[in-house]
């Protein structure tokens, strides 16, 4: 099959609305989290998330873009802008069937839904809703319109398997273009889930931290007093492009995607196997595929949420594969510093293992203070504060309600 490279990304982070800014304070261990001030949250259980800070979406997109999407769609549009610019696509001298989009979002556009509906009530039920409640709402759009702004006629839909979803996007755009279905894909995912009903459902799950008098240090993945995740929103977006079709047109190069694996726990709608036995199966399957040994691993982002069943069972599934005691590997949690992106956690993520292979750095897992007396200390887990250290591959974990498990693996070239 054919060989599949990085060669453009974006972000739309908590921690910055470009890769940069997202990568510096990533690796400076900053926090993403505060008040929420979408919406009144006083009565919430849980009242703070990790927003967007400074977004504009006018940098990327016009008013009528603005006006006829969600802010879900928004943000797929500001990241792959940022990628399709940082690849130096020229479409116009591709063939425009050549080129794909497979996104992802978990929730789609909850918020249209939320407002549209709203309106629908206190308006004493009279249906005036807009012509673009259904084209705001629906979880394809994002991809959608990626395609229309850039005239992109290749294959095009939305993945949706919870917080698996941007791990499983960019699976598929892989495997289409090794099959030579495509020779560029943009792919990733987007969420904008900080909303009432969002934060509603996920408090009355309790799922979230309620350390409410102290946002910044609330998510503390493998910590012994964690107490669930930190929502958080935003977007990232890959360029993901057949080698050769790369090489040809001088492209810059940043890795290479080197396999990817997907199963289900079939065990619980929320929960994770404890055992980690469909996540153990999916980051070996992905390992076997890109033929790479377990010594070989440098780094691993995990999934880690910050929930005490969550964090348990996923370093149950590594302990499993690399053993108790690998000391080639080092394991980070990143979304102690973005909190969960959801549909959109893998995309960023995957952002994250790319820069620590380009940059020689891992980022750390902040606010874990107390490792689980359950979680063997000879794991390395980066903690409190980056490290530099040469990363030749790296693994992305994503597992998400429904049992699905995703794994990515990314290879210096």
């Amino acid at each position: 099959m054919k060989r599949v490279v990085i060669t453009g990304m974006g972000a739309v982070t908590p921690l910055g609305n470009n890769v940069t800014a997202f990568w510096d304070n990533l690796v400076a261990g900053a926090s993403g989290a505060a008040t929420i001030t979408r919406f009144d949250a006083t009565r919430f259980r849980t009242k703070f998330a990790c927003e967007l800070r400074g977004y504009d979406p006018a940098t990327a997109l016009d008013k009528a873009e603005i006006r006829k999407t969600d802010p879900f769609t928004q943000y797929a549009l500001s990241a792959a802008a940022e990628a399709i610019g940082d690849a130096g696509l020229n479409f116009s001298a591709m063939d425009p069937f050549d080129t794909g989009v497979i996104w992802g979002s978990g929730q789609g556009g909850m918020q249209t839904f939320e407002e549209q509906v709203t309106e629908y009530v206190t308006g004493g039920y009279n249906p005036r809703f807009s012509p673009y409640f259904v084209p705001r709402l629906i979880t394809n759009m994002a991809s959608g319109m990626i395609s229309i702004k850039y005239g992109l006629m290749g294959i095009n839909y939305t993945t949706v398997s919870a917080c698996a979803t941007s791990n499983t996007a960019i699976m598929d755009a892989l495997n289409y273009i090794r099959l030579g279905k495509a020779k560029v894909m943009i792919t990733g995912g987007s969420e904008a889930p900080i909303t009432p009903a969002s934060v509603g459902g996920f408090c009355a799950m309790k799922a979230m931290s309620v350390r409410n008098d102290d946002p910044a240090h609330a998510s503390r993945p493998f910590d012994t007093d964690r107490d669930g995740f930190v929502m958080g929103e935003g977007a990232a977006a890959l360029v993901l492009e057949e080698y050769e079709h790369a090489k040809a047109r001088g492209a810059h190069i940043y890795a290479e995607v080197a396999g990817a694996a997907m199963t289900a726990d079939a065990y619980h709608m929320t929960a994770t196997h404890p055992e980690g036995l469909g996540a153990f199966q999916a980051m070996k399957s992905a390992l076997q595929e890109a033929e790479i040994n377990l010594q070989e691993v440098d780094y691993l982002n995990a999934h880690a949420t910050s929930t005490p069943v969550g964090d348990l069972s996923e370093i149950a599934a590594i302990t499993r594969l690399f053993g108790p005691a690998p000391d080639h590997l080092h394991i980070s949690a990143t979304k102690s510093m973005t909190g969960h992106l959801l549909g959109a956690a893998g995309a960023i993520e995957a952002i994250a293992c790319i820069k620590s292979i380009t940059n020689g750095i891992i980022p750390p897992t902040i606010n874990t203070t107390t490792l689980d007396p359950q979680i063997p200390s000879s794991l390395q887990i980066v903690l409190q504060s980056a490290i530099e250290k040469e990363v030749k591959v790296a693994v992305s974990n994503t597992f998400g309600f429904g049992g699905h498990n995703g794994i990515v693996v990314f290879r210096k070239i």
